[in-house]
Parts: structure tokens; sequence; C-alpha cells
């Protein structure tokens, strides 16, 4: 059983912590949530911080052509004009221009355990939780010192089992169902989707037929695979499209003419596209090196060419991406 330190109340975001001076210099001031992680009837102080911040962005205001001036919004009440903000109320809809209003402190009186308290009431396989359900990561910290030897034990039990903890808590106006799982010397909560959050996959895959893929083709796309395998390296890459429109704005502003790329726009449809003959240049055989080999449907044509794919939905072309950043290898 895991030992159970001193317990300390749950706080909100915000009050003074009981993090010795040292963690400040290492972390945030304010935390995303504070409050005790149970299992069973162990409880550990805990500080939960978010693990990603935002990365720069293309902001651009709207602005009057004929004046150069920014356009401003105002709240306004239809009859009455401008409004100050200590005039304005949160309401809930209950029916057609019906509202029930709400201040801070009674939506206080929402009393949920999640709260001031994350238990774990479930643990699974790491892998038996799919990739899409993921949200965002926050890095878990033990509240003070005297949390760390069970903070550190949990750690340690969720690592040799293989499994994830999954429990639910109340941050930011929402609850959240949450996955604890071990990360080094501490542990990282991520907030998952709602199944009802979710698309079905389905709705988008089920017009890709069910093909079996040719022998060799596979084996060329493999071997591609495996001369571009190596450890993830994040720092590698960045925003592009950042860089790319500071340049633009940089050049605008040195007074240069900016035009649009005719970029000639992929053919749909008609084209034909020897698969084969592009995997194997790609991979450095010469064009024609090895047996005729069925096409990429399975089907053995006159010219050993695959067709083309049939031209692809909306919902296709926006998950394969667009403009410049696509390089494909006709024949």
């Amino acid at each position: 059983m895991l030992p159970t330190p001193t317990a300390l109340q749950g706080a909100e975001p915000g009050t003074a912590s009981a993090v010795p001076g040292n963690r400040s210099d290492r972390m945030p001031a304010r935390p995303a949530w504070k409050g005790q992680l149970r299992l069973a009837l162990v409880s550990i102080p805990v500080e939960i911080y978010p693990a990603a911040r935002s990365a720069p962005q293309v902001e651009f205001r709207q602005i009057h052509r004929r004046t150069g001036q920014r356009i401003r919004y105002e709240k306004v009440v239809p009859g009455l004009g401008p409004v100050s903000p200590d005039q304005i109320a949160k309401g809930f809809e209950v029916g057609r221009n019906e509202y029930v209003l709400l201040d801070d402190e009674e939506l206080k009186a929402v009393r949920l355990e999640s709260r001031r308290t994350l238990e774990l009431t479930q643990f699974v396989d790491r892998d038996a939780v799919d990739d899409i359900h993921f949200d965002k990561p926050y890095y878990v910290v033990p509240a003070d010192e005297l949390a760390e030897e069970a903070y550190v034990v949990l750690r340690e039990a969720l690592r040799r089992s293989g499994t994830v903890g999954l429990g639910q808590l109340a941050m930011r106006g929402r609850e959240h169902v949450v996955a604890l799982k071990p990360c080094g010397r501490g542990m990282i909560l991520e907030t998952l989707r709602y199944a009802d959050e979710l698309n079905k996959a389905a709705s988008y895959f089920r017009d890709i037929d069910d093909i079996r893929p040719d022998t060799e083709m596979l084996d060329l796309a493999t071997s591609l695979i495996e001369r571009k395998r190596g450890p993830f390296a994040p720092e590698q890459f960045h925003d592009r499209y950042v860089d790319a429109v500071r340049e633009l704005v940089e050049a605008k502003r040195r007074g240069n003419t900016i035009s649009a790329d005719t970029e000639e726009e992929r053919p749909r449809g008609g084209n034909v596209i020897d698969l084969m003959a592009a995997l194997r240049k790609s991979v450095g055989e010469k064009p024609g090196s090895g047996r005729a080999r069925p096409t990429a449907r399975g089907k053995a044509g006159k010219t050993g060419k695959a067709e083309a794919p049939k031209a692809e939905s909306p919902a296709k072309r926006a998950a394969t991406g667009s403009g410049s950043a696509r390089r494909r290898t006709r024949a």
C-alpha cells in the first residue's frame, strides 16, 4: 500500500502555494489546478501545470481601407447602445430570448468533487487509449516534499504495470476525463476528448476500396520508410508558414510588388501515374528493372500502369494538405 502523506487541502488556482521556494524558479507562478490525486484511500497533494505554450501565430487586424484605422467592436444593447463591463452578466438560454442570469458566486455552488480531487477510478494498458482521444498535456508535480514519496511510488507502479490511470477533474469551466502516465522523473496528465466529441472515422474512410497491395510495391514503400526512419527530434520542425508570411510583409514594406504563385493545379480524374516506376525511382532503381507487376488495384493492365485515384472529397483533400506544401511524383 502506498504511504499516505499529510493531507493538504485542495485550493483554487492563484491562492498561496505550498511549493517550496526553489520550485517556483522552474515553474509558472499559477498552476492550472491544485488538489488531491487520490488512489483508493491514498491522497497525494499535487499541482498541475500546462505542458504546452502557444506558438507564434500569424495575426491580422481588421483595418479600414480608406483611413487605415483599426476596426474595433463594441458591446451594445439594441436600443441602448454601448454598455460597460460591469453591466454584463452571464446568461444561460432556457428558451427563445429567455435567460437565467448567474454570477460567479452562484456558479461556485456547482459542487463537483473533481474540482478539488482527481480520483483514479480505472487503469488501462498504455496503448488502449487511441491517440485521437488525447487533447492537452499537463505536468503533474507533488505540491510539497511530504507528497514526494507517495508520488514516486505511484509513478513507478504505473511504469511497472505498463498502464495509465483514468479519472475526471473539473478545470476551467468543464469536467475533463484525463489519463495519468509516468514521464521521466515526473508524471504527465492528458485531457481526453469525450466519445461524443469525435467524428466517426467510417464517415471518412468508407469510400476507400478494400485493396490488397502489390507485394513489390509494398516492399519498395517499406524500403523508403526505413531509409527515413530516425529518432523523433521536434526541434527540427517549425512553422514555415509564419516565416513565409513575415517575409512577405517585409517585402511589401520595402515597396516590392506581391503576386501570387500560379502553381498548376494537380490534374484530376484522367491522369495516369506509373506508381511502380515512381517507387523504383525513389529508392534508386532503374525504370524497367524487375519483372512486370500487377497494377495498384491488383489487376494487370496492358501498360502496367495504375490508374490514378478518383477525385478526392473535400474532407480527404483537407486531410492531405494543400498548396505548395504538397509535392507529387508524376509519370
